[in-house]
């Protein structure tokens, strides 16, 4: 059993509950769990197709922790690497989709692969590298493992 079991979302409404409180910086702090980050990230890929999560997500997050009543500073809040690289994950794995399946399932689906594992990134970058101020503050390469294009 992981560490954190897997919080599954009960219904689109709730999905977009989410991603529509993070754009609009009223999603209560204790809702923004690693379940609602990539909630929220594939609700903006399939829905909102104004929004680029790659330009827009970093501003967007570092907002709503501010709003939320929290900080982005070297050791909290915004993570640059961890949001990029997350973004690349979810992008792939919302192109193995298929066509016209609903959010929910497409979401508790995320949530139950590899990449909704909170360990996911630990494939790829060492603790000290992943949790660095550098990475915390820009886009760092992984350092155990290449990602797929």
């Amino acid at each position: 059993m992981p560490a954190h079991p897997i919080r599954l979302f009960a219904d689109d409404a709730a999905v977009r509950h989410v991603g529509e409180g993070l754009l609009a910086r009223t999603l209560p702090k204790a809702e923004w769990t690693h379940e609602a980050h990539l909630a929220a990230c594939l609700w903006l890929l399939r829905e909102r197709q104004d929004f680029l999560p790659e330009r827009d997500m970093p501003d967007t997050i570092r907002s709503y922790n501010v709003a939320a009543g929290g900080e982005n500073t070297d050791s909290a809040g915004y993570h640059e690497t961890l949001t990029q690289f997350y973004i690349r994950g979810v992008r792939a794995f919302a192109q193995t989709l298929p066509q016209g399946m609903a959010l929910v399932e497409a979401v508790n689906a995320l949530l139950e692969s590899e990449i909704g594992n909170r360990n996911w990134p630990l494939c790829f970058y060492s603790t000290e590298r992943l949790f660095s101020v550098e990475a915390r503050r820009g886009w760092v390469e992984p350092d155990l493992a290449a990602l797929e294009d």
